[in-house]
């Protein structure tokens, strides 16, 4: 029996919740706000403020002794005395709400000394269920079928590689990375977690996210049930992501692998970086 058996129950059981009460607000009518910040702005919703508040509120009646950091909900440094913290996203993939193509994700992870140790990734328009604690592997739910564990592929070949590719809009510095590898097929999906979630499936190998924006409630969840599955998830430079660290944006951009080629990977990206005068922050 799992250590962190109730954790997840409780992740699984709030991803679905929200997922339902997300999906409640999809028909529409849409209310749409623009959060700023000091370099960008994004879309929020009322579908993304109804599911923050219903996992935030449990998970703190649940675990009153645990920190949370969840993206519609206002960040206070309280957070970084505690070990262990849930980093929620509560609607991954806000865009792809608001398009109506199904593309966005609950997320729900838990880190405990900055390393992720239990995480759901939920899609509410399919529900698939991707769910993973440290140490047990990650595993798929699929409506209507028994779970089953996720491996990545084991694809070394540049070549032969699917990249997982964001569906906004595409900068020329990513189309200098997929030149330079040789990609020849890529799946264009919006959310870190449905990116994620191919890799998981073996569908796709590699997914490269250049811009300095992914936050850490992105990337928490994603990156435990991908390392579950035997895969890998650095920033641009092959270094940790952390978390609950002071700064919650991931600078350093990220990438997340079947694996086998993780390190050859990041020495291509290398030179790339480099001739966009990109530096580790």
């Amino acid at each position: 029996m799992s250590q962190l058996k109730h954790e997840l129950d409780v992740a699984v059981e709030l991803a679905r919740t929200a997922g339902a009460a997300i999906l409640e607000q999809y028909q529409g009518p849409i209310d749409i706000e623009q959060k700023n910040f000091d370099d960008d702005s994004e879309p929020v919703t009322q579908a993304d403020r109804i599911a923050n508040e219903l996992i935030v509120t449990r998970l703190q009646r649940e675990f009153p002794g645990d920190g949370i950091l969840a993206e519609e909900s206002v960040d206070t440094s309280r957070r970084l005395d505690k070990s262990r913290v849930w980093l929620v996203d509560p609607l991954d993939g806000t865009n792809g709400f608001i398009a109506g193509n199904g593309d966005f994700a609950v997320q729900i992870g838990l880190a405990q000394d900055g390393e992720p140790v239990v995480a759901v990734v939920y899609l509410p328009s399919t529900g698939v269920l991707y769910r993973a604690v440290r140490g047990e592997g990650t595993w798929i739910e699929r409506p209507q079928f028994e779970p089953e564990k996720a491996r990545v592929s084991d694809v070394r070949q540049f070549s032969d590689m699917r990249l997982a590719a964001s569906r906004s809009h595409r900068s020329s510095r990513m189309n200098k990375v997929v030149q330079r590898f040789g990609f020849r097929e890529e799946v264009q999906r919006g959310s870190v977690g449905i990116k994620v979630g191919l890799l998981i499936e073996a569908q796709c190998d590699l997914y490269i996210h250049l811009s300095p924006r992914t936050k850490q409630w992105d990337t928490c969840a994603p990156q435990l049930i991908l390392t579950e599955a035997g895969g890998r998830m650095t920033d641009l430079f092959g270094e940790p992501l952390n978390y609950n660290v002071p700064d919650v944006q991931n600078r350093n951009g990220l990438v997340a692998s079947s694996g086998a080629a993780h390190d050859l990977i990041i020495d291509t990206l290398a030179p790339l970086l480099a001739e966009f005068g990109r530096q580790r922050a």
